[in-house]
């Protein structure tokens, strides 16, 4: 009796933090044009001083301008964080390419050093890349091995390794 009991309260939880996550994601999609539209509650000055910080924006023409660049690279990157965490496809690694590509984007906003947004930023995400592709082309090849051609890999390492054997012992009768 304890058994089904503690079942349903492990089925219970599982669902109750499903529904809390499904409802968060929910909750940030529908508020993201609020999210996105509130670099214009920024004001329109090149330096803005607040009694705990102050900003000055020194490559852009004023800080709503900044918000504004921010808001249009953590908007995207938002929405891929989303995609990534509910992907269910077994492709859903690739994502992690524009999120990389996002963030180094949006880093180099925030770096008002950085003269040329935009541009070297491929730079970086060709080490992401070089890990990522391989990776997923790799689950893609097994999957299409199995699925379509319908050949286990599993049987015929087996298979193999049988062979190794059978010629070993072969070697070993013979000497």
């Amino acid at each position: 009796m304890k058994t089904t009991h503690t079942k349903q309260k492990k089925k219970l939880r599982k669902t109750s933090k499903r529904l809390l996550m499904g409802s968060l994601i929910a909750l940030i999609i529908a508020i993201s044009p609020i999210i996105y539209y509130s670099y214009e509650s920024f004001p329109d000055v090149k330096v803005w001083e607040t009694s705990l910080f102050t900003y000055d924006s020194s490559y852009y023409e004023s800080v709503q301008t900044s918000a504004y660049w921010i808001m249009s690279k953590l908007m995207p990157l938002i929405f891929l964080i989303l995609w990534f965490i509910t992907c269910k496809d077994w492709w859903y690694h690739v994502i992690l390419i524009p999120i990389a590509m996002y963030i180094f984007q949006l880093t180099s906003i925030i770096n008002d050093d950085i003269q040329s947004v935009d541009e070297v930023e491929i730079y970086y995400v060709l080490p992401v890349m070089m890990i990522i592709v391989p990776i997923v082309y790799l689950i893609r090849i097994k999957l299409f091995d199995k699925y379509v051609y319908g050949i286990d890999l599993k049987k015929i390492d087996a298979e193999l390794a049988e062979y190794e054997r059978k010629e070993q012992e072969m070697e070993e009768a013979n000497k």
